[in-house]
């Protein structure tokens, strides 16, 4: 064999072993999740233990409002596993043939009103009226879960058609409980899970839980995605969300 032969012979190896290399590493040790905005502190528990468990693997999770990672996902967005406030999203994606594993539910939300300057605790919905509240924080209906419960909430009490004006819409539930943190809404509706989040509680903020007749439930669900494929983190990550240590965590939060 001359030199050039052996030349482009170790060039085809030398890629052929980069791309085994490559391929290995995105299979034992790269995880990508597009998580509902509700589950910003209990995912980053979850990750915290799993990541303790499992220090070869990292997990990588991206925040927002599932009905867009829907939307991307079913563009190709390159997620591994997507955990959604509506479980419906997740089973739609399975319809289209976009998922490797069963749609689990791993909770159920809950909304709350919640405030940092007045008591909900007092005269519960009624509060949005007091004179004081100039700004009501909601997640965008339009694509948010925990936005349609909040709307679904404020028609059932009739009190939609006498706030819609002073609503400021998060395009997801974060985004609208930063809203409250921030001042820049007097009071809102967000999840039961960020209430319950030491960032919230550190406001000194006051909480109401929404009666559940009010709106339609808020059962959430995860599923593989196809992306995951030959990916072994991704069915690592999916056993440790069924274990009885995620559940604790879920739990804690409200979920």
């Amino acid at each position: 064999m001359n030199a050039m032969k052996r030349t482009k012979c170790s060039l085809l190896i030398t890629m052929a072993s980069c791309l085994l290399t490559s391929l290995h590493a995105r299979a034992q040790g790269e995880l990508l999740v597009a998580a509902a905005a509700d589950l910003k502190f209990a995912m980053d528990s979850l990750v915290s233990v799993f990541s303790h468990e499992h220090p070869g693997i990292q997990v990588k999770v991206t925040y927002g409002s599932s009905g867009n990672f829907f939307e991307q996902i079913s563009a190709g967005a390159p997620f591994d596993l997507f955990f959604s406030a509506d479980i419906d999203y997740p089973r739609q994606l399975q319809d289209k043939g976009l998922t490797l594993s069963p749609v689990r539910q791993y909770g159920k939300g809950q909304i709350v009103l919640w405030s940092s300057k007045l008591d909900p605790t007092q005269r519960q919905m009624q509060t949005l009226l007091d004179p004081s509240v100039i700004k009501i924080a909601i997640a965008n209906p339009a694509h948010a879960p925990y936005g349609k419960r909040a709307e679904e909430s404020l028609r059932y009490y009739k009190l939609f058609g006498q706030v819609k004006d002073r609503l400021v819409l998060g395009e997801n539930i974060s985004q609208a409980a930063q809203f409250l943190t921030s001042g820049a809404a007097d009071i809102g509706i967000i999840a039961l899970s960020l209430a319950r989040s030491p960032a919230m509680q550190r406001q000194g903020g006051h909480y109401w839980l929404i009666p559940e007749a009010s709106h339609q439930p808020l059962l959430q669900g995860y599923v593989l995605l196809a992306h995951a494929k030959g990916n072994a983190a991704g069915e690592s990550f999916r056993a440790f969300i069924g274990s009885a240590k995620a559940r604790a965590v879920f739990n804690y939060f409200g979920l």
